[in-house]
């Protein structure tokens, strides 16, 4: 590895990160609905490619290489550094995996190190040298593009090809999400995608079927109404625009269940994106629907949603309560321990419904959310094959059984459901299975994996600015318009500072 080129690369891409992050805040109170002076190329074109920028991925055989049998030649125990951003019990889930791992065998000793948070921990990487990163490194879903542009992994599918790894059995749309232009760069570990979370005892009151929840748009209007006219609930649903889910990661959700790419080459799988799609008459659908549900007085929208809770919350609201939100399905245990506690007056455990994400047209399949796990190469193969030897680990499928019954993450393969203790929690509560059972249900394209855009975080709050003021009453089609042209001016910004 070039670790000069490497550190120059993964500054400018820091750099260029900052600035962009710095335009989507926007300066002195400006507002990305100001279409400003750039011009948002034509997007009748699809998901069609363009010319491919200088990001463009090498070959396998041209990336930085894995030997797995390079461990078995290591001088004494072969000490790594994992840096995560899991807090919480979801972090005393991964210390017990990584002692039980460390317990397990002598040859390779793992130290975890909490960064704080999704947003810290790849941050910290980007502005780290070349000589201060860790061996091994998680990554949220966002991530695939900007870590690339690094030059600072080695791509898990050299592990994979070099170790002749079975991947047969791994939820195909988890293994999709890290894999582009012909290279599987990352494992994902903890996996996640949003769900439908409703009040059982408001639908039954609204004379509903508790057990047949809306799984498209149109039923979720129709149910609401029925709803909010019978006064089993205030509102139908509460919304929110927050950019980690109502503001940004669910608009591209909705682009993938209809099949339609949110940027061009092919949601940036066959070379890195130029421009979003996410202004066309798709989008222009969907925003105006979502403005008609709180217009109507079907749907409540709690605002950004800071907190990750507000929208569940809505649901125990004593005065003005809703009956059903869209959030992530990592969030179902936390859900129910806290209804398990009163929250919600009346209203019990077995109470809180779960099912498919609603999609236009009753569109099946979701794109994934969580994280991935990044082997660092730092030049010496013994640690990359002793970081490949824990990523096996994590993502075994008794490991991966274990993991996701404390944490309710999605397991990345299917044999972990054969074992306990995940195999007893889906049997006794189906609610848990429900988001394994919807990644399975997507379409095999680009489109339905979902986008991977250099900058995607910070046109994520493009988005979740624009859907906010939409939600308000702007105009939907121009309000889109100019948050396209505030999202191609990022990714121009962002090309040109990694080409």
């Amino acid at each position: 590895m070039n670790m000069r080129t490497t550190k120059t690369r993964k500054n400018a891409a820091f750099v260029a990160l900052m600035a962009i992050a710095v335009s989507a805040c926007g300066g002195g109170g400006g507002s990305i609905v100001d279409s400003g002076t750039t011009e948002a190329p034509a997007t009748s074109d699809g998901g069609s490619s363009t010319e491919a920028p200088s990001t463009s991925a090498a070959p396998l055989s041209e990336l930085p290489p894995c030997d797995p049998t390079a461990l078995d030649g290591a001088d004494g125990t072969v000490e790594l550094t994992f840096w995560h951003g899991m807090n919480g019990e979801l972090e005393k889930s991964l210390v017990a995996l990584t002692d039980e791992y460390n317990a397990s065998q002598t040859k390779v000793k793992i130290s975890l190190e909490n960064q704080g948070g999704y947003e810290q921990t790849l941050d910290k990487y980007l502005q780290s040298g070349s000589g201060s990163l860790p061996d091994l490194v998680q990554a949220p879903e966002y991530a695939v593009q900007v870590l690339n542009d690094t030059d600072s992994n080695v791509p898990v599918g050299a592990c994979i090809e070099a170790d002749a790894y079975d991947t047969s059995d791994f939820q195909a749309k988890a293994l999709d999400q890290y894999f582009t232009e012909g290279v599987q760069w990352a494992m994902p570990f903890n996996v996640s995608d949003p769900v439908l979370y409703y009040n059982k005892k408001a639908f039954e009151a609204a004379g509903l079927d508790p057990e047949t929840p809306p799984t498209s748009l149109e039923e979720l209007r129709t149910m609401s109404q029925t709803i909010v006219d019978s006064g089993a609930a205030a509102f139908g649903l509460a919304l929110d625009t927050g950019a980690d889910s109502g503001g940004g990661w669910f608009l591209e959700q909705w682009f993938a269940k209809l099949g339609e790419p949110f940027s061009d080459n092919d949601n940036g799988r066959t070379a890195p994106s130029t421009k979003v799609l996410f202004d066309n008459q798709t989008g222009v659908d969907l925003l105006t629907e979502l403005q008609s549900l709180v217009d109507d007085g079907l749907a409540y929208n709690v605002g950004d949603n800071a907190s990750g809770q507000d929208a569940l919350l809505k649901l125990a609201d004593p005065d003005k309560p809703a009956a059903m939100t869209i959030a992530t399905s990592a969030a179902l245990g936390t859900v129910l321990s806290v209804v398990a506690a009163g929250t919600i007056a009346g209203v019990g455990v077995n109470d809180i419904g779960v099912g498919p994400m609603p999609g236009p047209g009753g569109a099946p399949g979701a794109i994934v959310g969580g994280a991935s796990l990044w082997i660092v190469d730092n030049g010496d193969a013994v640690k990359t094959a002793a970081s490949w030897d824990f990523v096996k680990f994590l993502v075994s499928a008794q490991t991966q059984s274990t993991w996701a019954a404390a944490t309710g993450y999605v397991p990345v393969r299917s044999t972990a459901l054969d074992l306990d203790p995940v195999k007893t929690t889906y049997a006794e509560d189906p609610r848990f299975r429900v988001a394994y059972d919807q990644l399975g249900e997507a379409a095999d394209s680009p489109a339905s994996v979902g986008a991977i855009l250099g900058p995607q975080r910070e046109i994520r709050n493009i988005t979740a600015q624009a859907i906010a003021t939409i939600l308000q009453g702007a105009q939907v089609d121009t309000t889109l318009k100019a948050a396209a042209n505030a999202a191609n001016s990022l990714l121009a910004d962002y090309l040109a500072s990694n080409g």
